[in-house]
Formats: C-alpha cells, sequence, structure tokens
C-alpha cells in the first residue's frame, strides 16, 4: 500500500510538473533572433544581439503579462543555416516572432518560413529594397539602401562632384546601390565613367582603386558592407587615392560607427550618408549610447544596433496591443507605429511594411581623441524610393 501510494505520489508530481511546464511555456511570449554571430559577419551579430537584450534589461522580461523569452541562434552568415534555423524555431520552439538577419540573402532565405507559417518577421539589419516584398509578413527596422544613396547622390551633385567612378560589393544591397546612386546621379546631370563590383568574400580593393585612380574622376562612390570600410579606407589611401584629388563618397556603411576609430586619419572629411550616427544629438540617443557602452565594455552602438534596438520595440508595443497573440493580429500591430527612436522620428508604413525615417548627410570628423560621424544636414521623412509611388 505505502509503495503503491508512493508511486501514485511520483507520478502526480511528475504530471503536475508536466503541466507547470506547459503552463510556462503557454504563458512565453518567444522571440527567434538569428544573427551571424561567427564568421566574418559576427560584429554585426554582435551589435544586433547587445542592442536588443539592452532594450529587453531596460523595458523588462515581462510583455502583456507574458515571459519574454529571447532565443538567439548563430546562423554564421549562412542562408542555407539561417532557413534551417527559422524552421526549427517555428516548428521546435514555437515562437511568436522571428528578427535578426544581418545580410540580404539571410533575410530571403527566411521569407517563406514566415510566409508559410504565417510568423510575423522583423528584419533589422537587411537593407535590399526588396527584401519586404518576399514576405506579407516581413516589417524592418534597419533602412533600406535607395534612401540612403539617392540622398548622397543628390548632395554630390549640389557640391561640385560631376564625375564619379561607382565600386561596391557584388550581393544585393551592392547592387542597389549601384543602381540607384547612378540612377539619382546621373538624372541630376552628372556622370558616371565607371561601375566596378568586388566581391563579397575575401575582396582585395588595390586592383579596383587602380582602375579608380586611372579614370580621375572627381569622386569614388563606394558600399561595402558594415565592417570592411578599414580595409577600404586604408588601400584607398595606400594607392594615392587622396593625394590625387578623389573625394571618397560612401553609403554610411563604410564609416560604421563600430569601426571608424580604427580607420585613422585616412577617415577625415569623408562624407556619408546614413539614417544613424552615435554623434546623433538627442535625449533619446544620448541615453542610449551611454547605456549601450555601459553594458558592453564602453563599445559604440552603430546602425545595426539602432535597428535591433527599435526592431524590439515594434515587437513589445505589438505584442501589448494584441494581448500576446502572435501570427496576423500581431503582424497588424507592429503596421503604421510611430515613435521617436535614438536615430529620430520614424514610423512603420503600413502598406509597405518599411521604415520611413530621415537621412543624415554626415562628415568624418575628431572630436577629442575619437572619430565620429557628424550629421552635416538633415532630409526629413525620407521613403524607400523602390515603394515610394
Amino acid at each position: 500500500m505505502q509503495k503503491r501510494f508512493f508511486w501514485n505520489a511520483v507520478i502526480l508530481s511528475g504530471f503536475l510538473t508536466l503541466l507547470g511546464a506547459v503552463h510556462a511555456q503557454d504563458n512565453s511570449f518567444k522571440v527567434g533572433l538569428i544573427l551571424p554571430m561567427s564568421g566574418p559577419f559576427a560584429a554585426t551579430g554582435k551589435q544586433l544581439e547587445s542592442a536588443a537584450r539592452l532594450y529587453v534589461a531596460q523595458n523588462g522580461d515581462t510583455v502583456a503579462g507574458r515571459k519574454l523569452v529571447l532565443i538567439v541562434k548563430d546562423d554564421a552568415g549562412s542562408p542555407e543555416v539561417t532557413k534551417r534555423i527559422a524552421q526549427e524555431l517555428v516548428v521546435n520552439d514555437k515562437v511568436q516572432v522571428l528578427a535578426g538577419f544581418g545580410l540580404t540573402p539571410l533575410a530571403m532565405a527566411t521569407a517563406p518560413v514566415a510566409t508559410q507559417s504565417k510568423t510575423p518577421m522583423v528584419v533589422m539589419a537587411a537593407a535590399t529594397s526588396i527584401v519586404t516584398e518576399a514576405s506579407p509578413y516581413i516589417v524592418r527596422t534597419s533602412f533600406t539602401v535607395p534612401q540612403v544613396v539617392t540622398t548622397l547622390a543628390d548632395w554630390a551633385s549640389k557640391n561640385n562632384i560631376k564625375r564619379v567612378v561607382s565600386l561596391v560589393t557584388d550581393y544585393a544591397p551592392g547592387v542597389d546601390s549601384e543602381k540607384y546612386f547612378n540612377q539619382r546621379f546621373i538624372a541630376n546631370g552628372g556622370q558616371v565613367i565607371e561601375t566596378l563590383r568586388v566581391p563579397l568574400r575575401n575582396p582585395d580593393f588595390a586592383p579596383f582603386l587602380q582602375r579608380v585612380r586611372d579614370a580621375k574622376p572627381d569622386a569614388l562612390f563606394t558600399f561595402v558592407p558594415a565592417g570592411v570600410g578599414s580595409a577600404l579606407m586604408k588601400q584607398f589611401t595606400e594607392r594615392g587615392l587622396d593625394k590625387a584629388g578623389i573625394r571618397l563618397i560612401a553609403e554610411g556603411s563604410v564609416t560604421d560607427d563600430d569601426i571608424i576609430n580604427g580607420m585613422g586619419d585616412a577617415a577625415l572629411g569623408v562624407v556619408t550618408t546614413h539614417h544613424y550616427s552615435a554623434a546623433h544629438k538627442s535625449p533619446a540617443n544620448k541615453k542610449f549610447v551611454e547605456a549601450f557602452a555601459k553594458a558592453n565594455n564602453g563599445a559604440r552602438p552603430n546602425f545595426m544596433a539602432v535597428g535591433a534596438y527599435d526592431g524590439m520595440r515594434v515587437i513589445y508595443e505589438a505584442a501589448k496591443s494584441t494581448k500576446g497573440q502572435g501570427g496576423e493580429p500581431l503582424l497588424n500591430a507592429m503596421k503604421g507605429q510611430v515613435f521617436e527612436s535614438p536615430r529620430g522620428p520614424i514610423y512603420i508604413d503600413a502598406q509597405t511594411r518599411d521604415v520611413v525615417q530621415n537621412i543624415y548627410i554626415r562628415r568624418v570628423e575628431r572630436v577629442g581623441d575619437q572619430l565620429w560621424n557628424q550629421e552635416i544636414e538633415t532630409v526629413t521623412d525620407v521613403k524607400d524610393i523602390g515603394k515610394a509611388r
């Protein structure tokens, strides 16, 4: 009798434990954060994760009465791995949101998973215009390449730059940069005398920069992924392009806040356009930069970080609105959000599910012993030109 009672108690205890676990699982709100935490784009993943965790730390790990669970997975920058992880997160972990995506190919690989499972997907970094068109469940909180490079083309046309060579990394955002910059610059009366593309993996800029020098343009327009700008800048000066009077103008990833101090004097005076600078002067950004540095051993947040931070804000506010419900209601609650970001005012266009925001013209300047992307002009409420129809 005692033995039977003992085993009944054990079984009951196990059942209650299982029931409690199921209840705890049901009462959680899971965000699957897929990032390149290893490989050549690990710095991107680190910025994204750090900012997402900062938002959770500042705003609590409970949303709509449910425990917020952030599940971080490393895709090493491989689209095949990204897609597999997304499938596992949806099927096994039953996440309410897929998020992250450090590069366009990673976001594009995941889009079918989001569509098939009806899981909202928050793109915090990838910037090719077409990304949001890959799935009706995608919302973007980063930026689009056309937003940035068309603004730069307009600035160049007004600042005595008549002839340029275009040099971009040969993958989707680079091709977007080339297309939209060149179109706008030519429409403004400028001349693109040569277009060059370098490989994404292990690029050697030297032979391409020699061709730029031989072409003798007024300026080199360039786009390379975040983290690669240091190598480009180093070879630009080693090849003497600066001394030959060739100006360097770039999409803002080139002078990434995360690595700009390692570029040295070669970066001084370089003009870029982007949606965020750590030097942006606002109370919200001051608080963000200080908190990020405190949580990350003095590191400076870059544009990837602000995309993740704002992405978590969009997720939190949508979850509050739906009382933790996922799927279509959660997606709809993400659309149309308007708020003050550390980057400035932004909103999520309800029709395109893309971010509308200010774009800043910045010049690299030394302040004290550090280099900063100092904002010199602001263009307000810029939409993605590919969708601004």
